[in-house]
């Protein structure tokens, strides 16, 4: 199983500033989906955002909702790593977030079963 390798995280105060991120592999496909869940009942993980790409450039960055007008999804496509920039935090930011990739999407879905690789998670504390 691949693994990506993630860094960032951290404890800020409400509306304060972390930025993730997440490296992955080389890849042969010049499509993927690179993505963010974190934690939901049911065993299921809930999206955050996710960043399309399509002949080895953005197509377009997709959020979830809740988080649309606050984070923001960037990939470094040289350096083979992408980040979540997470601005105006709150208590209920806090969780596990963690980093996901399916290569050879010809269309990013928000289902964790479309994603077949992931990191290990990194933890967010947002308090009041």
């Amino acid at each position: 199983q691949v693994y990506l390798a993630e860094s960032g995280g951290g404890s800020v105060q409400a509306g304060g500033s972390l930025r993730l991120s997440c490296a992955y592999p080389p890849l042969t496909e010049s499509d993927f989906c690179l993505a963010w869940f974190r934690p939901s009942p049911g065993s299921e993980r809930k999206w955050v955002a996710y960043i399309e790409i399509e002949d080895g450039a953005v197509r377009k960055s997709e959020y979830d909702g809740s988080v649309k007008r606050r984070f923001t999804i960037s990939p470094d496509l040289e350096k083979r790593t992408m980040s979540l920039q997470m601005d105006r935090l709150r208590p209920d930011d806090t969780d596990t977030y963690v980093c996901a990739l399916e290569p050879g999407a010809w269309k990013c879905g928000i289902n964790q079963k479309y994603y077949p690789h992931w990191g290990q998670g990194l933890q967010v504390t947002v308090s009041s």
